[in-house]
């Protein structure tokens, strides 16, 4: 993948001083449509050798188009925030909205890459790596983003050149370390395991691009308008489609027997019951979250389930149980035009706890394949893909020692009648019903085939969905707590 790269190529002055002043205008004019646009964001992650003319043409495509609408990153080792959220976190937070254009520098390629060279990962680990990042690279280019990836190259004995010239210079002296020399002399090895990584992850959605990065002219140049084909082949149209998803939805059970119609929902606790056995789960719970070793995790709860379930009521049990300082409510509406302008996952993404800590999301990710489903807020092809998606997702937040406790409160369409006219008649909860909740109704029977699916889909052995029968407030309120005190203590056992 390097044969090319490793030639060579240089371009003379004259041609560069030629050619650079119409390139940086047709991308800054490039980069002004962009904006105009507003429907998607640019991606550009930036890899490749020490010496090869990354930093340098970083610099380059901030000073040739406008740093207003460029979100430049740099990723050194992580923080003590970053590293008590799953890796790609610190990935997420730094995705340009809609409209922008993102320059990651080293990004989620970078660590696996070192890793594997220095022996710390397995081959079968490498390969796993790979595989998710490039479902992650998928998921973006799904979600709209226009991803280029550019590996900056040099031979071996380029790079030893540039690095002594480097040296040599008292401007740049600095960038030259122990570091830098220890990894020279692992050249072999790091292109060995780059080629294999390119290949791997060079796909359709997010192709890489091989560099020249010997001659500074050279190299400007060509990751220049490489980026600008792309940009204006996006703009104008010219870029290839890809084929919506044609995936079969799944089909309702033929015999109408579903997860949630097999649910005995009449479950009976009685008043006297639930304040004894609330007293009990309550003060275990508080417990648990002050065991020494629960700093070692965070939490994060989900709550689904129908209107007028008892969602609301099923929290306040367990955040009267919790010190407040150490949990954050996350109540999830309609996305905002902050929300709108990043991959559906990243409002999410952004919430996450640090070790410690507890996540409750009042609704959650599954919107995508419930409301947005059912009301057609997305298109079929969104909301198949997405059932992968929230599955890898919530394994990257149990690989990072999260537990994930997921809570579906199923009532029946009698008591959720009964319930709605109750609101409407007493003054302090009738901001709880509204004219949407009326017409969600009438969709009934179209939201329990989407639960059913998502249930199916995202029910796994390490985020297993809890179903809820919630018909009895008590019995519901009850079983939430149990459920989450039982997945705190089994994940502790483990960190014995």
């Amino acid at each position: 993948m390097f044969e090319s790269a490793d030639l060579d190529h240089k371009i003379d002055k004259a041609t560069y001083q030629r050619e650079e002043p119409k390139l940086r205008a047709a991308l800054l004019n490039a980069q002004y449509d962009l904006a105009e646009n507003g429907k998607y964001p640019v991606l550009i992650v930036i890899g490749g050798v020490d010496g090869a003319g990354k930093g340098e043409t970083v610099g380059l495509l901030n000073e040739w188009m406008d740093p207003r609408h460029i979100r430049t990153h740099a990723f050194p080792e992580p923080s003590d925030e970053e590293r008590e959220r799953p890796h790609m976190w610190r990935f997420w937070r730094a995705l340009p909205p809609k409209g922008k254009i993102g320059i990651l520098f080293g990004a989620w390629h970078t660590d696996p890459l070192v890793n594997r060279v220095l022996g710390k990962t397995s081959k079968a680990e490498f390969d796993q790596t790979i595989a998710e990042i490039i479902r992650f690279e998928k998921m973006l280019a799904d979600e709209g983003a226009l991803i280029l990836k550019f590996w900056f190259h040099l031979s071996r004995a380029q790079q030893k050149e540039r690095l002594k010239a480097l040296e040599k210079d008292p401007r740049t002296r600095w960038r030259v370390t122990k570091a830098e020399w220890q990894r020279f002399k692992l050249y072999e090895d790091f292109r060995k395991v780059s080629e294999h990584y390119l290949r791997q992850t060079s796909t359709g959605d997010a192709p890489w691009f091989v560099v020249p990065g010997a001659d500074p002219a050279y190299r400007s140049l060509t990751a220049g308008k490489q980026l600008l084909t792309a940009l204006r082949d996006r703009l104008d149209g010219k870029a290839a489609v890809a084929a919506p998803d044609r995936t079969a939805p799944p089909v309702p059970a033929l015999d109408k027997v579903s997860v949630l119609r097999s649910l005995d929902l009449d479950q009976t606790t009685t008043k006297k019951e639930y304040e004894k056995a609330l007293e009990k789960w309550q003060g275990r719970l508080n417990l648990l979250a002050r065991d020494p070793r629960f700093k070692k995790l965070a939490v994060v709860l989900v709550f689904e389930g129908n209107d007028a379930a008892g969602k609301g009521g099923a929290i306040r049990r367990v955040t009267a149980a919790l010190d407040a300082r150490q949990y954050q409510g996350i109540p999830i509406a309609a996305p905002t035009s902050e929300e709108r302008a990043q991959p559906y996952l990243w409002r999410f993404w952004r919430h996450l706890p640090r070790r410690g800590r507890f996540a409750i999301f009042d609704r959650s990710w599954y919107g995508r394949v419930l409301v947005e489903r059912v009301e057609k807020f997305c298109g079929e092809a969104d909301w198949m893909r997405a059932y992968s998606e929230i599955n890898d997702f919530e394994s990257q937040l149990i690989a990072n020692n999260t537990v994930v406790v997921k809570f579906w409160l199923a009532i029946s369409k009698e008591e959720q009648f009964k319930r709605f006219k109750a609101r409407e008649q007493i003054e302090f909860k009738r901001f709880k019903i509204t004219e949407e909740d009326w017409r969600n109704r009438k969709k009934w029977d179209a939201y329990e085939v989407a639960v059913c699916d998502m249930v199916d889909r995202t029910s796994t052995d390490i985020a297993p969905w809890t179903l809820v029968e919630a018909n009895n407030k008590y019995y519901a309120r009850l079983k939430v707590l149990k459920t989450l005190c039982g997945a705190i203590e089994g994940a502790l056992k483990k960190r014995k």
